[in-house]
């Protein structure tokens, strides 16, 4: 089978087995796979990572235990837990110090002809969402954790900065004002009643929530400013550069920063289900996987939105 390989920054396309299946686990068919801000930055050099990335897909069971699980179309959960430890009993697998993450930390990613994961980990894709917008499942359950962390009151001012794949599926999640650079982007904002705003000068102390969706290591520093006395920056950017920052504003201004990573796919699968959040903007190509260098390239260029791979 074809797969995906990232090894001294370069990408290139193997032909290895298909997978084994331990028990427990799925063997899914990959339909898509998305290539995200984190993608880029393992190939250049986050956790020194060597292997098979992707952790954005949508795939088909083909061997399962269960046999309820074949023929089905599904989306995973990327943390591979223990099950045993203290994070784990408490619900909280994604922080197990033990974990397996797919695509990023010991476990092969989604960008393979075929891949694995444990049944556990499998949410089914309800027949009203097109194969095109499950892809989104992963990304969009990381716009919903948000939610899930912070109870943002009615009436609050709500910004998100960044206007790439993440921040376009945060400030429709959020209802959000959205500053960016790319007009095209912002568009597409606009078009899904987005108010979305060229960052040409970023106020001050305006917002009781901001996020960081910038991907950018001067992210925290601008969002910082934006935030009011006593409101809250929520950090959504994977850098793998060191960042910065005069921590004098935040001291002063009581600041809270929470870091937010990955979330629960039932919410993001229902506002896919429902058509509550417009994701067919934001799919710029679809490549083979026997083309993942150029599709790469395409995802690194400036203002690219989701480049997608199929097995083709």
């Amino acid at each position: 089978m074809l797969a995906v390989r990232l090894e001294d920054g370069k990408v290139r396309v193997v032909d290895e087995r298909r997978p084994p299946r331990p028990a427990g686990f799925a063997l899914i068919r990959l339909l898509y796979g998305g290539i995200c801000n984190t993608d880029l930055e393992l190939q250049r050099g986050y956790y020194g990572f060597r292997g098979t990335p992707g952790h954005e897909f949508v795939g088909e069971v083909v061997e399962a235990d269960s046999a309820g699980w074949i023929g089905h179309r599904v989306v995973g959960e990327i943390n591979l837990a223990c099950q045993k430890c203290e994070w784990c009993r408490r619900g909280l697998g994604r922080h197990c110090p033990h974990r397996r993450v797919l695509g990023i930390v010991k476990h092969p990613g989604a960008f393979r002809e075929f891949l694995t994961l444990p049944e556990r980990n499998l949410h089914r894709v309800p027949p009203e969402i097109p194969t095109l917008h499950a892809v989104f499942a992963e990304p969009l359950a990381a716009a919903c954790e948000i939610l899930d962390q912070v109870q943002i009151s009615e009436g609050a001012a709500v910004a998100v900065l960044g206007d790439g794949k993440l921040g376009l599926l945060v400030a429709q999640v959020l209802n959000a004002h959205l500053y960016g650079h790319h007009k095209d982007k912002l568009q597409i904002a606009k078009k899904a009643g987005v108010d979305a705003r060229i960052a040409r000068k970023l106020p001050v102390a305006r917002y009781d929530y901001v996020v960081d969706a910038t991907g950018s290591s001067e992210g925290l520093r601008q969002a910082v400013q934006m935030t009011k006395p006593r409101g809250t920056v929520i950090l959504k950017s994977t850098v793998h550069d060191k960042v910065a920052i005069d921590t004098a504003p935040v001291i002063v201004n009581e600041i809270t920063l929470i870091g937010s990573r990955c979330g629960r796919f039932e919410p993001a699968l229902e506002l896919l289900r429902e058509g509550r959040v417009g994701v067919d903007d934001l799919i710029s190509e679809i490549l083979p996987l026997s083309k993942a260098p150029l599709a790469f390239r395409r995802a690194a260029q400036a203002g690219a939105l989701k480049i997608l791979l199929e097995p083709g």
